[in-house]
Order: structure tokens, then C-alpha cells, then sequence
């Protein structure tokens, strides 16, 4: 009898040894997963980035020109709002660890309103360009050179492409939001969280470049 129960309690020891290293190769796995995507991601704004530079090298003072009719102030306080929702997922992802959902919650949530006064700001900025007729196709590019219209082009599309990853990690991290709510996102799995934050980070990386490109260097 003893004998038996000796065996059982060593099967139960097994399967369970086994189930969490299933979990954590599926963690691995999910991670190593996010880590692709992000590098396609990359490959996709580092051609884009090259690209700008070729045209900047060959445009300079279109692109200078240009570049003077951004608003730096604005551009500022994105790149604020981007790093402190960055520092906010962090905090958020070592909230989780320690058990405390509330402030995991709060802290995501400060991530979303952040993200939302991006969009805000991002809004009022290109509707004050579209309203003086500075768009693709618009009539004050009928007066601009061909490097200010190259740099209007690529403004639109870079930080179009950008805000839709910023709403992209938005809804990412809403859903996160609610798996943590429901409890299916824990301190001892929160592999989720973590490809969110991820990509949160990869969304304050790229802009931290795109705002010198087209706001500083003038």
C-alpha cells in the first residue's frame, strides 16, 4: 500500500514536472515569437529610415526648409507622453510579478491615456498642415520644391505608419487588460504582458527616431 501511494505521489510529481516545462517552453516560444515580429518590424522602419536619409542627402535644403514648419513643441510633448507610457508598461509588468492586479490595471490604463494624448496631438498637428494645403497632392505643394514635397511625403506616411502601431499597441494592451482583469493573466504567467510591453517599447523606439528626423534637424 505504501509502495502504491509512494508511486502515485511520484507520477503526480512527474506530470507536473512535465506540465511546467510544456508552459515554459510555450512561454519561450511566445517570446521568441514577439522577438520576430518586432525585428520585421524593424526592417520595415529601417528601410524606411534609409530611405529618408538618401533623400535628405540628396534634398538637403528642401528637406531644411521644410523641416522649419514642424512643430518641435508638439513633437516634444509626444516623445514625453511615449517615454512615460514606456516607464508606466515596466512598472506594470513588475506590479504583476509582485501580485498587486490593482496597480498593474492603473498603470496600464495611465499607458492607454498617454497613448491617446499621442493620437490627440498627432490629430490637431496634421489637421493644422491639411488646413494650409500641405498633403499629398495638396495646393501649397504646387509653390515647394521637390525636396519639401518628398519631405511632406514621407512625414505622412512615417508617422501615419506609426500612429497606426501606436493603435495597434493600444488595442494590444486593452486586451491584455482585460485577460489580467479576468485572471487569466497572472504573476505566474504573464508571458502576455510582456509581448505587450515589448511592442509598446518598440512603438516609443521608433518615434524617439522619427522625432529628431523630422522636428530637430533642421
Amino acid at each position: 500500500m505504501i509502495e502504491h501511494t509512494e508511486a502515485l505521489e511520484h507520477t503526480a510529481t512527474a506530470e507536473h514536472s512535465h506540465a511546467a516545462a510544456h508552459v515554459h517552453r510555450d512561454d519561450e516560444g511566445s517570446k521568441m515569437g514577439m522577438w520576430l515580429f518586432l525585428f520585421t518590424e524593424l526592417l520595415l522602419f529601417g528601410g524606411m529610415f534609409l530611405l529618408y536619409g538618401g533623400y535628405r542627402f540628396a534634398y538637403a535644403d528642401g528637406f531644411k526648409v521644410a523641416a522649419a514648419d514642424m512643430n518641435t513643441f508638439i513633437g516634444a510633448i509626444n516623445t514625453i507622453l511615449l517615454l512615460t507610457s514606456s516607464l508606466s508598461v515596466a512598472l506594470s509588468i513588475a506590479a504583476l510579478q509582485q501580485n498587486q492586479k490593482k496597480l498593474c490595471l492603473s498603470l496600464l490604463w495611465f499607458t492607454l491615456l498617454c497613448g491617446l494624448a499621442f493620437l490627440v496631438n498627432k490629430y490637431f498637428e496634421w489637421s493644422h498642415e491639411i488646413h494650409n494645403g500641405i498633403y499629398p497632392g495638396g495646393p501649397a505643394l504646387e509653390n515647394m520644391s521637390n525636396g519639401e514635397i518628398l519631405y511632406f511625403g514621407l512625414y505622412y506616411v512615417m508617422t501615419g505608419l506609426h500612429g497606426l502601431h501606436v493603435v495597434v499597441g493600444m488595442i494590444f494592451i486593452g486586451f491584455v487588460m482585460v485577460f489580467i482583469a479576468r485572471d487569466k493573466i497572472t504573476s505566474i504567467n504573464f508571458q502576455k504582458l510582456e509581448n505587450a510591453g515589448l511592442y509598446w517599447h518598440l512603438v516609443d523606439v521608433i518615434w524617439i527616431f522619427l522625432f529628431p528626423l523630422f522636428y530637430l534637424l533642421h
